[in-house]
């Protein structure tokens, strides 16, 4: 690993386990919130010390009464300039909370703003295991692993080494999967996602920043436990929906949404985590493991689309063109 990663990351997880701690908070915008998505899950379901999860400016405006002292706040901006994110942190460090944020951009307004920044590697020569995702599991089993001591953690932490060749493997097992996607839904104006667990900020991801923000397709982001108290009733034979399935506790709410959607829809896509090459990843992580593969999947299956339209993924119509 990169030295200077290594140092980042033990700098933060020492700062963890100094203080008296509360709670957590994690605290982002967009793909990047999405992407912290999954470490708030694992928090909840591994200790008992309580989480939550904000979008940027709503945790600056929104105030939360248990923010202070004994506060651990993770945030994270790929470039670090997203103004929210860094306000959040000044905020959060203003109250007296450990300020945790990752970024690609050393120096930024992000990493100034915050007393523990922490670099993840992004680009070609990137590889999964010190890049966004393989950073932020670094930490999360790390502070797992100092305050509450478990093997499965140690595991954790080694199973991270393996991300890029899982990566690879499963790009290369469902390219044809993604080119189909592409092909058959290249003319559609609206297509849903579906997910639950740590699953459902990848949906989330796709949803608002690949289908809407990149390609200009309309979409929602429907969790799978609340399709039936309500979106279950745009169901219909030429509605898309892409599901994922995940693995472990939360895939029954997955298995009773896909029993009825693919009743009445005829444009229904799968992404299930069962097909997945996951060699490596302890059994009892797997599910844990699953969103950073399904990531990886569904970024190709939106690449595939963008071929099959035209729409290269780079076009912005608001995006960075203007102030908003």
């Amino acid at each position: 690993m990169n030295q200077e990663h290594v140092t980042q990351l033990n700098d933060a997880i020492r700062a963890v386990k100094s203080t008296d701690l509360k709670n957590f908070y994690f605290v982002a915008c967009g793909g990047s919130m999405a992407n912290l998505y999954p470490a708030h899950y694992i928090f909840d379901r591994e200790i008992e010390t309580p989480s939550a999860i904000y979008s940027s400016n709503e945790f600056v405006h929104r105030e939360p009464k248990a923010l202070g002292k004994g506060s651990v706040v993770i945030l994270c901006s790929h470039s670090g300039n997203t103004p929210e994110t860094a306000k959040a942190a000044e905020f959060a460090r203003k109250k007296g909370a450990v300020t945790i944020a990752f970024s690609n951009v050393v120096d930024s307004p992000l990493w100034k703003a915050a007393e523990f920044p922490i670099h993840y590697d992004y680009g070609v020569e990137a590889t999964a295991k010190e890049g966004n995702s393989g950073m932020l599991y670094r930490l999360i089993f790390g502070i797992l692993n100092e305050i509450a001591a478990n093997e499965k953690y140690e595991k954790a932490i080694g199973s991270i080494d393996n991300l890029q060749k899982l990566s690879d493997v499963n790009k290369e097992m469902t390219f044809d999967a993604a080119d189909e996607f592409g092909k058959k839904y290249k003319r559609e104006k609206l297509i849903y996602t579906m997910a639950s667990g740590p699953n459902y900020g990848v949906a989330y991801s796709f949803t608002s920043c690949l289908l809407m923000e990149m390609l200009w397709i309309n979409s929602n982001a429907i969790h799978a436990g609340e399709y039936f108290h309500g979106p279950f009733e745009v169901t219909d034979f030429d509605v898309p929906f892409l599901l994922i399935k995940g693995l472990g506790e939360t895939r029954p709410l997955d298995e009773r949404a896909h029993d009825f959607v693919k009743k009445f829809s005829e444009k229904l896509t799968v992404v299930d985590a069962k097909d997945f090459n996951m060699d490596g990843i302890d059994e009892d992580l797997k599910s844990y493991f699953t969103p950073l593969i399904a990531g990886v999947v569904l970024r190709q299956y939106a690449d595939r689309l963008a071929e099959h339209t035209g729409h290269p993924l780079s076009v912005r119509r608001y995006m960075w063109k203007m102030e908003y």
